[in-house]
Parts: structure tokens; sequence; C-alpha cells
């Protein structure tokens, strides 16, 4: 099993992702739920795609944390 980080972020019209650890790989929606399916789906294409190319796939290696400031 992989495991990826995904940034989601609210925009003016609904919500984008993006995988720090595969390049390009992103996805966009209207709620935060659509993007999700989306963004799951395109971590798929995006592996499958470099497995079709013989290409390396990416280890996870980023990380998140919220700090809290007063």
């Amino acid at each position: 099993m992989k495991r990826y980080l995904v940034i989601f972020e609210k925009t003016s019209t609904g919500y984008s992702a993006y995988v720090p650890d595969l390049q390009g790989c992103i996805a966009t929606g209207r709620t935060k739920a659509t993007t999700e399916k989306q963004i799951f789906e395109a971590i798929k294409f995006h592996i499958e795609g470099l497995e079709e190319e013989g290409l390396p796939i990416p280890v996870s290696v980023s990380e998140s944390e919220f700090l809290v400031f007063a």
C-alpha cells in the first residue's frame, strides 16, 4: 500500500488538490468531496502511467503539521 500527502486548498470556485510527491498530480472540484474523489483517481492514473513507462514510483517523503499561533 502506498500513502501520499494530499494538499487541499479552497478556491473561489471550489477546491483544488495536489500531491507534493507526485509532480503534476492535481485535481479540482466544486466541493471538497468531489475533489477528494478526483485526486484519488488522479493518483491512480499517475502511478499507472509511471508503471507503464517503466519509471520509478516516487516514495512519499512529504509531511504535514499544523502550527498554532496565538
